[in-house]
């Protein structure tokens, strides 16, 4: 048994933000991290990107390295997997038998991949990207002339298909729904960054349903609902994440749509907080709306802000919901929630893009999206979140003219 201390399940963003968070803020005592990959805790958006097309041979881009980690005093128990939460015992039990003690515990298990369900022999052959392991399999496969279907038009699925197509291969994207992007990103954008695919030589098919997965000889042929086959050389599916909430399920603690958290992140247990992809939590800006949010900034933010809140602060949780997507040249931005919003106000920024207004039924800014060159409306975008932060009402004229400074929308 070790020492009571401030110990972290997840050795993702969240928890290792939230590990340093905990020194930074002044906590004497011991901090554990438990981690099932035997890895130091590394950033996942490059997964999908650099470490697929990257000349050089791919390297995690750690969060907190050895030396990091020994000048904080945090201990990383790394390649031991948590499998049991003793609540009454303050404990948690790992595969390996040890037994690590708590007076607070925070919950960042994260999300794993959602499996395709699919019939044929080759549905066992499709590959998910996930970790930095997933991350090298899929890099043998991404050769020049190779032919990749990825299945899931979703942000995972689209950054792997730009990143095999700027390879050389042959890329058809499988989507089900009838559009791209469907969850988080209004209809604009997806047109956008379609558009922006099919000029690099992407092939779609959307709205169709995956009947079978086929293996003859080397080839995966997948077999689509409405007849079409689709002869390739890799499949990779990107269907979206699956909350990891098993640990606390198994112990007791409230669940919906994930871990269940209150305002200040803390679960139905006091002692145990949650964080990042693995929890749903009410979001003051929409009216308290138990949301759960799989993006790199939500999980860095509730770690840092739960690390406070297991040393007493008590405060609620309020960041702007925001996703980013880097979609070859161009950078896709959202912040906030569209789903709610009743019109759509464009603003047209020439070479630097566009961004989208999302209005609710009050005149509130409730989400604004955007799609240009890297960094180009980066300024912009950040004027555009704080409306949303203020629920401004600004005119929509004004919005979706440039030439209307945003600031001087944020004084009136």
């Amino acid at each position: 048994m070790r020492d009571n201390g401030m110990v972290i399940v997840g050795a993702g963003e969240a928890g290792a933000r939230a590990a340093v968070e905990l020194r930074t803020q002044g906590w004497k005592g011991a901090i554990t991290i438990i981690g099932d990959e035997n890895r130091y805790p590394y950033e996942r958006p490059p997964l999908s990107k650099q470490q697929l097309n990257g000349e050089e041979a791919p390297q995690p881009v750690t969060i907190v390295d050895e030396a990091r980690l020994r000048e904080l005093d945090i201990q990383l128990l790394a390649g031991d997997k948590a499998v049991r939460i003793d609540r009454e015992g303050h404990a948690v039990e790992l595969a390996s038998g040890a037994r690590v003690s708590y007076a607070k515990l925070l919950l960042a298990t994260g999300a794993g991949p959602r499996r395709l369900a699919a019939n044929g022999d080759g549905a066992q052959e499709m590959l998910y990207l996930r970790t930095f392991a997933d991350a090298l399999r899929l890099r043998t496969r991404l050769k020049p002339g190779n032919r990749i279907a990825v299945i899931g038009g979703g942000f995972i699925g689209l950054e792997v298909a730009a990143s095999a197509v700027a390879l050389g291969c042959e890329v058809t994207l499988v989507e089900i729904a009838a559009r791209i992007l469907m969850r988080g990103v209004p209809a604009e954008i997806a047109v956008m960054v379609e558009e922006r695919h099919r000029a690099a030589g992407v092939r779609f098919k959307t709205g169709v349903l995956i009947d079978r997965v086929e293996k003859e000889g080397e080839e995966l042929v997948l077999k689509l609902a409405d007849g079409t086959a689709i002869r390739c050389d890799a499949i990779v599916t990107g269907i979206g994440a699956i909350p990891a909430a098993a640990l606390a399920e198994e112990c007791g603690l409230d669940i919906e749509n994930g871990v269940k958290v209150d305002a200040t992140l803390a679960t139905s247990d006091p002692d145990i907080y949650a964080a990042g992809d693995c929890c749903s939590f009410p979001h003051p800006l929409y009216g308290g709306r138990r949301i759960r949010l799989e993006a790199w900034r939500n999980a860095q933010d509730q770690g840092t802000h739960a690390a406070g809140n297991m040393l007493g602060a008590g405060l609620p949780y309020e960041a702007l919901p925001w996703f980013w997507s880097d979609q070859y040249d161009q950078t896709l931005q959202v912040a906030g929630l569209s789903d709610g919003a009743d019109t759509t106000v464009t603003r047209d920024l020439g070479e630097a893009g566009k961004l989208f207004f999302h209005i609710a039924g009050d005149g509130s800014v409730a989400a604004v999206s955007g799609m240009g060159p890297a960094g180009a409306f980066a300024k912009e975008f950040r004027l555009a979140e704080m409306l949303i932060e203020r629920r401004a009402r600004p005119e929509p004229a004004a919005l979706s003219d440039p030439g209307r400074k945003l600031k001087e929308l944020l004084r009136a």
